[in-house]
């Protein structure tokens, strides 16, 4: 039996497969580079912050006892009597941030199981961009906000209220966080397949408790990690606090009264008024290294709620 050569296709004197092969391979080799150079850049980044700011705050506690600062109530850097105790300052920012949660993290989670369980295609088309577009307005508006809008409100209602308050900055900060929660929680409860609302539904269970006891614990870690996030986002917020809550260290407990928080602080110290490698110059890193070692800790557990209590559906 005669046996069939195999066909064979020529390549015309005009084809530029190698050159389009080569070029893809060079196009794919500069971005690579351009990739690994953004990453070098960011690490670079941020190995230039931790290192600045551990010198001067080394520089700050030579000077300062280290107890003092952690265990201090008074917080007077900049006047004589000095004190350094950063508690006064740990408490306001404590302050504004549960205040913020207590309103953001239900309303947020409300929102994310509206728009992700009842609300039509139509209105969650419209609702969900009008809802993110919160967190593109500049936080200096929301602090003239709380200042012209919210505190005269309050002030209907509380009159013993002072102009520079906790409440409304803790406002003001939660409707900030609110469309990180609504926005993170909502794609948590997606990602949640069909297959466990049908079963439920199956099995004669009503909305409510589908909602309740499937979708919502199922998407659990990233409802959890959205509130770490959220919580962080407050921790860290500057211009809002310091327009709305003042600048007024102290331990007080109520929210009607002005508060200064860390990032506040920072603001006030980066006025330029204060010589630079003095004292009370360096509180600004001895402070903001507190505030990064707070959000850095924020963010790990969120890392890890997701990775620990992550649900992986085939």
């Amino acid at each position: 039996m005669e046996q069939l050569s195999p066909i064979e296709f020529p390549v015309g004197k005009g084809s530029n497969t190698s050159i389009h092969k080569a070029g893809m391979r060079w196009g794919e080799f500069v971005i690579k580079i351009w990739l690994q150079v953004c990453a070098l850049i960011s690490l670079v980044t941020t190995a230039a912050v931790v290192v600045l700011l551990l010198v001067e705050s080394v520089k700050f506690f030579k000077v300062v006892s280290p107890l003092e600062f952690f265990f201090g109530t008074r917080w007077v850097p900049l006047l004589e009597p000095s004190s350094f105790g950063v508690l006064p300052l740990l408490w306001g920012t404590m302050l504004i941030t549960i205040g913020a949660a207590v309103i953001a993290l239900p309303m947020g989670l409300a929102c994310a199981i509206y728009l992700s369980e009842y609300a039509s295609d139509k209105i969650r088309a419209w609702v969900k961009p009008t809802l993110e577009l919160l967190a593109g307005i500049p936080t200096i508006v929301y602090g003239y906000f709380a200042l012209t809008f919210v505190t005269p409100l309050l002030k209907t209602f509380i009159p013993n209220i002072q102009v520079f308050n906790a409440l409304s900055g803790a406002i003001v900060v939660g409707i900030m966080i609110l469309p990180m929660i609504a926005t993170l929680s909502d794609n948590a409860l997606r990602a949640v397949p069909i297959s466990l609302r049908q079963a439920a539904y199956a099995l004669g269970a009503t909305s409510y408790e589908v909602t309740t006891k499937v979708v919502v614990p199922a998407g659990l870690s990233g409802v959890m990690a959205s509130y770490l996030l959220a919580i962080s986002r407050a921790i860290g917020e500057t211009m809002a606090v310091t327009i709305a809550s003042g600048q007024t260290p102290n331990l007080s407990l109520s929210m009607l009264e002005s508060i200064q928080t860390m990032t506040a602080y920072i603001v006030q110290i980066s006025l330029g008024d204060t010589p630079a490698g003095s004292v009370g110059y360096q509180t600004l890193f001895a402070v903001a290294t507190m505030l990064f070692l707070i959000t850095l800790v924020l963010n790990i557990i969120s890392q890890w709620i997701l990775s620990r209590f992550r649900e992986v559906y085939d």
